[in-house]
């Protein structure tokens, strides 16, 4: 059709735009989602690459994915899931069963370097029926278990993908991995062997900007089409102010803390915890370092949850008090520690004005700037650090804090009981009881510096529609992500 003609008819010559590129503040350090605590390989991966038997939606709702739909037997021990025909993997081969089975059973074995073993702490087998049927048995009752099964680490690999999955990743999902720039960007295809309704996009690429002015230049000059988790949030007033933008706010799971190591002196005083707590100014922290995006927090626990309970109050701003509970402990003349932060803008911003309020109470901190997968060596394997600020965005993961092995080494066998008993518990009402128990044990043990959950502004194309503007968990879906006239 000529242009002429296609004027005449009421038509566009121009055909739809059906490429993106979208950028993230964190590269991943691998793309493995089933073997690193890192958030930001689902940024890339969760939905758009790699699938589970459950999914979330972007109101945080757990819905069917691999599995069509499954079936729990009258005692809560036993979950028949059925899966979708015809799914394959993105080399051409099928997904059935037997790769059920062998990703749930590898994230729960012994020498399993999941981030999130204790997802699966509760399954005692795994049996594949026939290709389409996997019964999966709990040794008790887990009223978490559909939404566990929608984790980024519960996505569903294939055995034979395995040796080279932390650099070509091989899913299930929307789109294929391309290829991995590193220190750029991430190559992803449309693929059109897909089970579900097909994506508008047939290309995707996730740009990494770690720098927050790169990040607004990039974005005014149009150099990339949207930010998702935009690093500086100074600068959102020009975009919404620009007709060219849309700037849309959202909520996160990320519950950002002040990370402590409970076990190394003197922070294994509980009185020197606190007294950092009330050190802490988590309004100025929220207004300098992210210009007033952010909900105080007191606890590890989202305020938009329906059984959230606001403890803000045991760890309020108050100075003086934090000097005479450090006199108490036998440090009225402070102390020296370590504070490690990784690259996102809350840590590097957040730590200077926190490292300043410590100082005001005679705390002195040796910052030191890490990159993300010197973090996760030092501070989250190697339990290496005094204290370290990140931010948590895994969904309802308040049960860390059962886990004495986990990175801030808080061992506490009451809340573990609780946690246990909370696992077993499908009773909606005596959930929410225990979800408040377990929210003011932690808040009362000072465990962490309890600061803010996290907010979540992207900046977009105004022409893109179907972008996530919550985060129920860290991912950038784009499977229902497409340009508008």
């Amino acid at each position: 059709m000529t242009l002429a003609a296609a004027l005449l008819c009421g038509t566009s010559a121009v055909a739809a735009q059906t490429d993106l590129t979208i950028a993230l503040q964190l590269e991943p350090p691998h793309l493995d989602p089933t073997s690193a605590a890192a958030g930001a390989i689902d940024s890339v991966l969760y939905s758009n690459v790699f699938e589970g038997l459950t999914r979330f939606m972007s109101d945080g709702t757990v819905v069917p994915g691999l599995a069509e739909s499954w079936e729990i037997s009258d005692d809560g021990l036993t979950y028949t899931f059925h899966l979708r025909d015809g799914v394959t993997f993105h080399d051409g081969t099928s997904m059935d069963g037997e790769d059920v089975k062998f990703s749930l059973d590898r994230a729960r074995a012994e020498d399993s370097t999941n981030a999130q073993k204790a997802l699966f702490g509760d399954i005692a087998d795994v049996t594949v029926v026939d290709p389409l049927t996997v019964q999966v048995t709990l040794s008790q009752q887990n009223g978490s278990f559909l939404f566990n099964m929608a984790w980024g680490d519960a996505v569903i690999v294939a055995p034979e993908s395995i040796d080279d999955i932390k650099t070509s990743p091989v899913g299930t999902g929307a789109f294929k991995y391309v290829q991995w720039v590193n220190g750029d960007r991430i190559d992803l295809v449309r693929n059109d062997a897909y089970w579900g309704d097909a994506p508008a996009l047939e290309k995707a690429t996730f740009k990494f900007i770690s720098d927050p002015t790169a990040a607004f230049a990039a974005m005014m000059a149009q150099d990339i089409d949207a930010f998702a988790g935009f690093p500086a949030p100074e600068n959102l007033p020009m975009f919404e102010a620009d007709p060219r933008f849309q700037v849309l706010v959202g909520s996160t799971e990320g519950e950002t803390i002040l990370s402590t190591n409970n076990k190394m002196p003197p922070l294994d005083d509980v009185r020197v915890r606190e007294a950092i707590a009330h050190a802490i100014d988590r309004q100025a922290i929220i207004d300098g370092a992210m210009f007033g995006l952010g909900t105080p927090i007191g606890t590890h626990f989202a305020p938009h949850n329906p059984d959230y309970v606001d403890l803000t109050g045991m760890s309020n701003y108050d100075p003086e008090r934090a000097k005479a509970l450090l006199a108490e402990a036998g440090h009225p003349d402070g102390f020296t520690t370590t504070l490690k932060l990784p690259p996102p803008s809350y840590a590097r911003r957040g730590g200077e004005i926190i490292a300043a309020q410590l100082r005001a109470v005679g705390i002195q901190t040796e910052i030191t700037n890490l990159e993300w997968a010197q973090w996760l060596e030092e501070v989250f394997r190697g339990k290496d650090f005094g204290l370290t600020i990140v931010s948590h965005t895994e969904p309802m993961d308040i049960g860390i804090y059962a886990r004495p092995e986990y990175y801030f080494q808080y061992d506490n066998p009451a809340f573990q009981d609780l946690m246990k008993t909370l696992n077993a518990t499908t009773d909606s009402a005596k959930r929410s009881e225990l979800l408040a128990e377990a929210q003011t044990i932690i808040s009362r043990d000072y465990v962490n510096g309890y600061l803010f959950q996290l907010a979540f502004p992207t900046v977009a194309d105004a022409r893109l529609e179907g972008l996530w503007q919550n985060a129920p968990t860290q991912a950038t879906d784009l499977t229902g992500v497409r340009w508008i006239d």
